[in-house]
């Protein structure tokens, strides 16, 4: 019995051990960008929100968890913005939201797959990032392209590809 126990916690210190040596960073809010492009509208999200587990020398153990308020999305022109809220379901679907399944390293950075959702529909989308980290602090950037399509968006000039930039400053959390 007292093996049992003992194995049970070298098993547990050694899982929490483990947990601790990979980065857990906060997202620095108000300095985080998400804007999106496509075709004749551009514009960007606010309320940006994540769980990021990350260290640049492990990526195959990062997780990655975020959303976004669809409710913050500003284009600089009130009739496109109401339209891309509109578009979004952003009254029946206020939160879009990004769930890594895996990430690994690709050239010069990372790959973050994973399923976004957004107006209630998921998909596969794969984000590809950088990582720049100096001491307690980083900033993620990377890009990506969705086909609204995909996600039941499919109103008079939509455009069937989006791309979505994002930059992340972050802090050891």
């Amino acid at each position: 019995m007292k093996k049992i126990i003992f194995s049970a916690l070298i098993i547990a210190f050694t899982a929490f051990s483990a947990f601790a040596i990979f980065g857990n960073w906060k997202v620095k809010g108000d300095e985080a960008q998400v804007t999106f492009e496509g075709h004749r509208v551009s514009g960007s999200f606010g309320g940006l929100k994540a769980d990021i587990t990350f260290d640049k020398d492990h990526p195959e153990a990062a997780k990655i968890s975020a959303t976004i308020d669809v409710t913050t999305a500003a284009t600089g022109f009130f009739i496109k913005t109401s339209h891309v809220k509109s578009a979004l379901g952003a009254d029946d679907y206020p939160t879009i939201r990004f769930e890594s399944t895996s990430v690994s390293k690709s050239g010069n950075g990372y790959v973050a797959s994973g399923k976004l959702t957004m107006k209630g529909k998921t998909n596969p989308e794969a984000i590809h990032f950088t990582f720049d980290e100096k001491g307690s602090e980083g900033v993620f950037k990377g890009d990506f392209k969705v086909q609204p399509p995909k996600y039941g968006i499919d109103r008079s000039g939509t455009p069937p590809e989006v791309t979505i930039h994002l930059t992340v400053p972050v802090s050891k959390g």
